[in-house]
């Protein structure tokens, strides 16, 4: 949370600067500083006195940054509350352990009322990536973040946005690395069961825990990393279907996964509805990945979205900052293993630019973020001066496909798959390892 004034609550016994207190704060930056009870301070660190039973919330946080589903809410937090000034605005940074800051996520992310096996297999996934995440920190703090663009010219803008972004804490609490929503949303037993089941345990691949990406919905076929963020390629998170057959689930009846890096064959897989656990409209599995408002969301394995001449040339012009006049052709210019785009070439009448990777896409041609960059292009009604007076984007999925499909775990997990083979389901040729007790 960054804010010029942020208004909480010590719902619990706090201490700072040997003080004890309780009930509600307002903190706000006043010349450059953080104001609190009449003085300003540089930091302010609110420590609960029983870190068990302790609890803040926080009024008026946002969440979904940017997606189509954001809003404000309060939220509910466990630990030590600290604020610091971060460009010229006060962040809000709750210091929690990793186990406890898993009970939440998990909660966060899906439906606490997730099948145990799923749940299970999002502890190991989020601690993974988390820890993954805090060493990668470490080892490149003095070093540029690669979320800039890789090539920006007037002809090609290429870039990626990563964790990385984050200096002065390991991670944010929205999609942009985890959700993680406190104690706001309800934990169970089972969400709790899962995390001790699993406790200290990694995936593990060449000796390094696992980057463990995921997302909603792969579409039907898995991404590969390098071409959504850095041109790093894991072994792990490679090109496969997300059915039985296409994975060592059944490993003598593999099914080879279509060349969607092909436009052929990319809009062929993305014109019809093959199988895969995620292609499932099934409310009760649903629900246990996707929140309230994410259920707002009801065509994700497949989709279509048009818009007319006027709309995405306006679109265009205010997500980009170019004005690129009218809109004359969107060209797929290269594709990742599940047909996702993460180059596409922009047409205008008084601007072409190759733009990429896949969300820089999402981000340039939605009001908020497209569901996903696995998606073709239709023109209609051509004039003379070759400017279309509609386009319409058909597409496949949610989210950028790489590591595990939430919704197709979800559906493994209630046709009775332990959680192990969710996960290397996944994580290719990956292994699962404690890495403490």
């Amino acid at each position: 949370m960054f804010e010029t004034e942020i208004r909480f609550s010590l719902l619990t016994p706090y201490q700072i600067n040997e003080t004890t207190l309780e009930g509600k704060q307002v903190a706000h930056l006043q010349n450059g500083k953080i104001q609190w009870n009449n003085q300003e301070y540089k930091e302010l660190y609110f420590e609960p006195v029983h870190q068990s039973t302790s609890a803040f919330e926080l009024y008026g946080v946002t969440i979904g940054i940017n997606f189509h589903w954001e809003r404000k809410e309060n939220q509910q937090f466990q630990g030590a509350l600290k604020l610091i000034i971060e460009n010229n605005k006060i962040t809000a940074i709750n210091v929690v352990p990793v186990e406890d800051y898993l009970t939440s996520v998990i909660s966060s992310e899906m439906s606490a009322t997730a099948s145990l096996e799923l749940l299970k297999a999002h502890a190991v996934i989020s601690r993974s990536w988390l820890l993954a995440q805090i060493r990668k920190n470490k080892e490149t703090t003095a070093s540029p973040h690669p979320c800039s663009a890789r090539t920006n010219t007037a002809l090609e803008n290429i870039k990626w946005y990563d964790r990385e972004d984050h200096i002065h804490f390991d991670v944010c609490a929205d999609d942009h690395c985890q959700r993680y929503q406190g104690i706001t949303r309800t934990s169970t037993n089972e969400v709790k069961q899962a995390i001790q089941a699993t406790r200290g345990q990694v995936l593990m691949s060449e000796g390094e825990i696992c980057d463990a990406r995921f997302s909603k919905c792969c579409g039907g076929a898995f991404e590969e990393f390098q071409y959504c963020w850095e041109e790093t390629s894991y072994p792990y998170l490679k090109k496969q279907l997300d059915r039985p057959g296409g994975s060592l689930l059944t490993a003598s009846t593999t099914i080879t996964c279509p060349d969607l890096t092909r436009e052929e064959e990319a809009r062929r897989w993305i014109c019809s509805s093959p199988e895969a656990f995620c292609n499932t409209r099934d409310k009760k599995i649903l629900s246990q990945v996707l929140n309230n408002y994410d259920q707002e969301t009801t065509d994700f394995y497949r989709w279509k979205v048009s818009y007319t001449q006027h709309e995405i040339a306006t679109l265009i012009k205010e997500r980009s900052g170019i004005d690129y006049g009218d809109i004359i052709d969107l060209i797929p210019v290269a594709r990742g293993t599940s047909g996702r785009l993460w180059k596409l070439k922009i047409v205008g009448s008084k601007h072409s630019c190759i733009i990429g990777k896949e969300l820089e896409i999402r981000r340039t041609l939605s009001p908020s973020h497209l569901y996903s960059s696995a998606f073709v292009i239709d023109k209609e009604d051509i004039s003379d001066g070759g400017i279309p007076s509609k386009f319409t984007l058909t597409g496949a999925g949610w989210g950028h496909g790489v590591g595990l499909c939430q919704i197709g775990a979800a559906v493994m997990g209630e046709q009775g798959y332990l959680y192990d083979t969710i996960l290397l389901h996944y994580y290719i040729g990956a292994s699962i390892e404690k890495l403490y007790l």
